[in-house]
């Protein structure tokens, strides 16, 4: 049996939402902060979640083993603007059972 799980994101002005998502959706972390409102239209996701921007880009702030960066992921937050330690791209996060009491912070938009 497929559970939700939850998750924490503070958006872009420091507000923390407690939100549960789904995992049998297939959704990443992008279309859950699209889906919840939690950034503006336009300013998350710019690119449809292929990796070709970095709309999406969080600080994974919890101690998750998230899935290895793929090259794409790599190279866009190469050119990233604010990018830390801990970037990733919110688009290359599927949320997972794995994935309960992750914590992120959105990147400020670029």
């Amino acid at each position: 049996m497929e559970q939700d799980v939850n998750i924490k994101i503070t958006d872009r002005d420091g507000v923390t939402h407690e939100i549960v998502a789904p995992t049998d959706m297939a959704m990443n972390l992008m279309e859950v902060v699209r889906s919840y409102e939690l950034a503006p239209e336009g300013t998350i996701g710019v690119c449809g979640g292929m990796a070709m921007c970095a709309s999406c880009q969080c600080y994974v702030v919890s101690k998750h083993e998230l899935p290895v960066m793929t090259d794409d992921e790599e190279a866009m937050l190469s050119e990233a603007f604010d990018v830390k330690e801990n970037s990733r791209l919110g688009c290359q996060i599927q949320i997972t059972p794995d994935m309960e009491g992750l914590e992120v912070e959105l990147a400020p938009e670029s």
